[in-house]
């Protein structure tokens, strides 16, 4: 039986330059007890599809046709108040940023008491200690102590598993789940992934998970629907679309998919997939880090980030930093990047030791130039008053003695390097889309031709075939620039493609480290195995690219 029909739906947006239809038509069921994933690329509908079933459309949205149903009841004709009975006690939803979805100023317990007393599942004498079952109920350790904690204390996989606890509060028989394991190293997103999982099934739920993770939803849903531009395009058992799809637009996204046997050039479109650059090595130390450590002054005491780690990066090498969040990855690569000082140890860069100028006085150090960083997330790294062009251009203004007429033609030559459309220099970041802010990321970390770059979770955020398009342009400004790489990532299939080497970090201590093909395939240390097996195993195409149907 289904539990939640939709019919033709319809979803237009009003903006200025007239109607923007969003979803065209769809058709989809969730039945009882099963876990739908819907999977698309970003603008595909997938949220839009999620927030007309809530009835949370903002005030530009309406659903212009089509019928919504749960459970018999008619949601297009539900008056706002019973809808707002229905949310949370019925039908509940993880957002994909759970410390955007969190009340950074009220206590977790509170925040999960406002629920069940919305839907009076708690009094008040009994509120406090209902609130404290929901956080037991998703694994959480010292339940009664993060009771009190405000959401800037915890960590991502705390505050996701704090948002679980809220949308399940009250047993609602429908869980909505958008993108729920987006910025969660691989460790922690099996564990939510697998929480969720257990908790439907002990509790006899349905679900809806929508993501761009093919791998996620090959392992954990039961069928998938595919769309793409507002309208489904595929629809099956999950086995069957990934391993033998039916549509080109469904084979494109298993193709751009990073997994085991495939090379970075394979995940383009066929017509798109150019040789591989020559890739010029040298057998010399660029990068030498020795014993570093950091300590912080935490509440408790000393917290000690960074235990003695030490590696070389050689020139024109590529090499992966992975590990669970915590681990101490951002912090090394902070050092390294001179934005933090070590508490000792030594960070010698063709043979000097940087670490000896304080991090406060080296962006005016000739040698900032030559250390460029790639940011996790393009938008928060961009003012968002100034252009592309600005951007891309400030690194020339401030560490070189370019005239503005200089620049100006360098910010092109760079847009083209990185295949940014000139015409979009003069957008602002909000005007841009996600591929092209990760362009404009990277062009503005060459911009003054660096010889070693920082590229923390580039691609993270990325559509599958926006990240194959990146991943591959990086690997052509390697070759071509000369560039040496520390890959910071919590990928381990996007590493294994970009990188000579890896390295594994766990509590500040590096436990392994070797060429990327044997760390992968063959890890001698309990940790690394542990990674790997947490990590998604994206579906294997069982039909030949030539015999998909258009």
């Amino acid at each position: 039986m289904s539990l939640v029909s939709i019919k033709d739906l319809k979803v237009s947006f009003k903006t200025r330059r007239g109607n923007v239809q969003a979803v065209r038509g769809i058709s989809l069921e969730v039945a009882k007890g099963e876990v739908l994933g819907i999977v698309g690329e970003s603008g595909s509908g997938k949220s839009v599809t999620s927030y007309a079933l809530m009835r949370l459309l903002d005030k530009g949205g309406s659903i212009s046709g089509g019928d919504l149903s749960y459970g018999g009841i008619d949601l297009k004709a539900a008056s706002e108040n019973e809808m707002k009975d229905l949310r949370g006690r019925e039908i509940s939803m993880i957002f994909q940023n759970p410390r955007a979805a969190l009340n950074p100023i009220r206590k977790v317990g509170h925040q999960i008491e406002d629920v069940l007393c919305r839907h009076a599942k708690a009094t008040r004498s009994n509120v406090r200690s209902e609130a404290i079952k929901a956080l037991e109920a998703v694994k959480i350790n010292d339940a009664e102590q993060r009771y009190d904690a405000y959401p800037f204390e915890l960590s991502g996989g705390m505050c996701q598993r704090v948002v679980i606890a809220i949308a399940l509060a009250c047993d609602p028989k429908l869980l909505i789940a958008d993108e729920p394991t987006t910025g969660l190293d691989i460790t922690t997103q099996k564990a939510v992934m697998d929480l969720i999982t257990e908790l439907i099934s002990e509790r006899d739920m349905s679900a809806l998970v929508i993501t761009h993770d093919l791998g996620l939803a090959a392992q954990y849903c039961d069928r998938i629907v595919v769309m793409k531009d507002g309208e489904v395009v595929e629809e099956g058992q999950s086995d069957q679309v990934f391993t033998a799809p039916k549509h080109q637009y469904t084979l494109k996204l298993v193709d751009a998919t990073p997994r085991i046997g495939v090379s970075v050039r394979e995940l383009l479109l066929p017509d798109q997939r150019t040789p591989f650059p020559e890739l010029k090595k040298v057998d010399l130390p660029l990068l030498e880090v020795r014993d570093l450590t950091k300590t912080f002054q935490g509440k408790s005491g000393p917290v000690h980030a960074v235990k003695g780690v030490s590696f070389t990066v050689k020139k024109g090498q590529s090499v992966g930093l992975v590990g669970e969040s915590g681990c101490g990855k951002s912090t090394t690569s902070s050092i390294l990047a001179r934005l933090l000082d070590p508490t000792s140890g030594e960070v010698l860069f063709n043979g000097e030791d940087l670490s000896k100028t304080p991090a406060r006085k080296f962006s005016r150090d000739p040698r900032r130039a030559s250390i460029q960083m790639v940011f996790q997330d393009a938008t928060d790294s961009f003012n968002p008053r100034h252009t592309a062009r600005q951007i891309i251009g400030e690194p020339l203004a401030r560490l070189t003695q370019m005239a503005r007429k200089q620049r100006r033609s360098r910010v092109e030559e760079l847009a083209v390097l990185v295949g940014l459309p000139v015409k979009l220099l003069d957008r602002f970041p909000h005007q841009l889309s996600g591929g092209q802010k990760a362009r404009v990321g990277i062009a503005r970390a060459i911009a003054v031709e660096p010889e070693f770059l920082i590229l923390d979770e580039p691609t993270a955020a990325l559509d599958v075939s926006i990240q194959a398009v990146v991943l591959n342009l990086l690997v052509d400004l390697r070759a071509r620039l000369g560039l040496s790489f520390l890959f910071v990532s919590h990928d381990l299939h996007v590493v294994r493609l970009l990188c000579d080497e890896v390295i594994v970090m766990k509590e500040g201590k590096i436990v392994e480290a070797g060429a990327a093909e044997q760390v992968m395939t063959s890890p001698t240390h309990a940790y690394t195995r542990t990674l790997l097996s947490a990590a998604p195993h994206p579906p294997i195409l069982t039909v030949p690219t030539s015999s998909a149907a258009e």
